[in-house]
């Protein structure tokens, strides 16, 4: 919790098992997401299985590949539907740096 609202940050994967622990980490090193959400696109690597593995998160797996605009809804559903009062979206193949999450937040 920050500031009493739940941080929920939203990774739409595809293939990104090269990348993923790293960006988890970093978001959770943080200090204020409550919960990781990976939705993985029908990646053909190793990407659901690492997901999986991961304290404070939940991983929903695409059976058929549905694109980024896709995943991207199915991000946002999911977090709404834990109760997110924030919803941060993070790119699991480290695009843009999850240090800057606290100086985004309210």
């Amino acid at each position: 919790m920050y500031q009493n609202k739940k941080i929920v940050v939203v990774m739409p994967a595809y293939n990104a098992e090269k990348t993923l622990i790293k960006t988890y980490e970093e978001v959770m090193q943080q200090g204020v997401v409550d919960l990781v959400i990976f939705v993985d696109d029908a990646s053909a690597d190793n990407t659901a299985k690492i997901a999986s593995g991961l304290a404070q998160s939940k991983l929903f797996v695409h059976e058929k590949n549905l694109g980024y605009g896709g995943n991207q809804k199915t991000c946002y559903r999911l977090a709404l539907e834990e109760g997110a009062d924030i919803i941060i979206m993070v790119h699991p193949d480290y695009q843009y740096t999850p240090k800057l999450i606290p100086p985004w937040l309210p």
